[in-house]
C-alpha cells in the first residue's frame, strides 16, 4: 500500500509540474503577443499618407480616394515616400482596370487593399507594407 501511495503522489506531481510548464509557455506567448502590437502613435510614426487621387474606372465612372499606408519602420516609410510616383502610378493602374461595382461594397475595399499592400511590397527592397487603408472614397 505504500508504494502505491508514493507511486500516486509521484504521478499527481508530474502532472502538477506539467500543468505548470503549459501556464508557463502560455503566459509567455501572450506577453510576446503584447509587446509585439503597435501603438497608434508607432502605427503613425510609420504610415504614409497618400492624398486624394482622382481617377477614371473601367466603367465609365471616375473614383476620389485617399489611402495612409502602414509600414513595419520608420526606414520603409521613408522608403515608400521616396517611391510616391510609384505608389501612385501602382493606385491608378489598379482603380482604373476595375469597375465601379468591384469597389463600393466592403469585401471589394477589403479586396483593394490587399492588392494594393501586395503590388507595393513588391516595389520595397526591404521592410513591408503592414496595411493598406481606404481613408475616403467616392465613386461617381
Amino acid at each position: 500500500m505504500k508504494n502505491g501511495v508514493k507511486l500516486l503522489i509521484i504521478s499527481m506531481l508530474i502532472v502538477i509540474i506539467i500543468l505548470a510548464a503549459g501556464l508557463y509557455l502560455f503566459c509567455q506567448k501572450t506577453v510576446e503577443g503584447t509587446e509585439n502590437e503597435s501603438s497608434v502613435d508607432e502605427i503613425i510614426a510609420n504610415s504614409v499618407e497618400i492624398p486624394e487621387l482622382t481617377t477614371n474606372l473601367a466603367s465609365d465612372h471616375f473614383i476620389r480616394i485617399a489611402f495612409t499606408i502602414q509600414t513595419d519602420s520608420k526606414k520603409t516609410k521613408q522608403q515608400l515616400e521616396k517611391r510616391n510616383f510609384q505608389v501612385n502610378n501602382t493606385i491608378i493602374k489598379q482603380l482604373s482596370g476595375m469597375q465601379a461595382e468591384e469597389i463600393k461594397g466592403t469585401e471589394g475595399k477589403i479586396q483593394l487593399e490587399e492588392t494594393l499592400k501586395s503590388s507595393l511590397n513588391s516595389l520595397l527592397e526591404e521592410g513591408e507594407v503592414e496595411q493598406v487603408y481606404i481613408t475616403t472614397a467616392i465613386i461617381q
